[in-house]
């Protein structure tokens, strides 16, 4: 395990990093060094082989994050300086669709503002009953722009302007009926669930997890045409892996696959 100061990374031997938020005395409060470690443990975890799947979680029992750092906003600081730190939530977001492998983000409590993003930029998001989900930025005279790019591609424009707009709170079961959450489960059962998800995703091809999520990420923002034409070319890389023909061969020969990466 490696112990940040906001936060703690580690790769179990099955293939699962886990990164926990661990700053209780801001409610996790996304601050600029909590940024900057929380990109320092993804990159951590995707130069690893060993790493299959990274799951971003919380210590806290009643709060996932509370989102941006309201000293850092209010903090007598250069503009540039200010800009400059900015730039770490795109580039966490773009960093979470370039990872090379799928992440779930384990939603207990709260899930607010720029957290909201970083829910949204994993490719699972699981929560607990007790979660709930906005961006109330609006009531405090500040607005989440950079939350709006992922909002608007997860949800119908409509339900995201009123989330975006009004800056109400949602419970984890609007949330899953609008596409942000992917599964609610009694807080009893959440670290099973979440742990079961790991596990299958850990279990899958580790090249084609990377090929699928590398895909997923630049598809997203083509033209239906050249989507079509990138995918066709992906599509024809995996038939010449060798993962691609050991999943066939295990699949007729009803085993487990045995993949190499190749």
């Amino acid at each position: 395990m490696v112990r940040y100061a906001t936060l703690h990374y580690e790769a179990a031997e099955s293939g699962v990093a886990t990164i926990a938020l661990d700053h209780p005395e801001t409610r996790n409060a996304l601050s600029p060094q909590l940024l900057a470690e929380l990109i320092d443990a993804l990159e951590s975890a995707r130069a690893d082989a060993a790493v299959r799947v990274v799951v971003i979680a919380s210590t806290h029992p009643k709060v996932f994050s509370s989102g941006g750092n309201l000293q850092a906003f209010t903090a007598d600081v250069p503009l540039l300086e200010r800009h400059e730190d900015n730039e770490r939530f795109p580039e966490l977001f773009r960093l979470l669709g370039e990872l090379g492998k799928p992440s779930i983000c384990a939603a207990r409590g709260h899930v607010l503002a720029g957290a909201l993003g970083l829910a949204l930029a994993c490719d699972l998001v699981i929560a607990s009953e007790d979660a709930s989900f906005g961006t109330p930025e609006i009531g405090i005279g500040l607005f989440p722009f950079m939350v709006t790019s992922l909002l608007y591609r997860s949800v119908p424009r409509k339900r995201a302007a009123e989330l975006l707009l009004l800056g109400e709170r949602i419970a984890a079961a609007e949330a899953e009926k609008l596409g942000i959450v992917n599964r609610v489960v009694p807080d009893a059962q959440f670290d099973e669930a979440v742990s079961d998800w790991a596990a299958r995703l850990a279990s899958r091809s580790p090249l084609m997890l990377r090929m699928g999520k590398d895909a997923m990420f630049r598809q997203q923002d083509m033209a239906l045409a050249d989507a079509l034409d990138y995918l066709r070319a992906q599509l024809t890389l995996a038939f010449a892996t060798d993962d691609a023909r050991e999943g066939v061969a295990a699949f007729f020969e009803k085993r487990e696959p045995r993949w190499s990466g190749r």
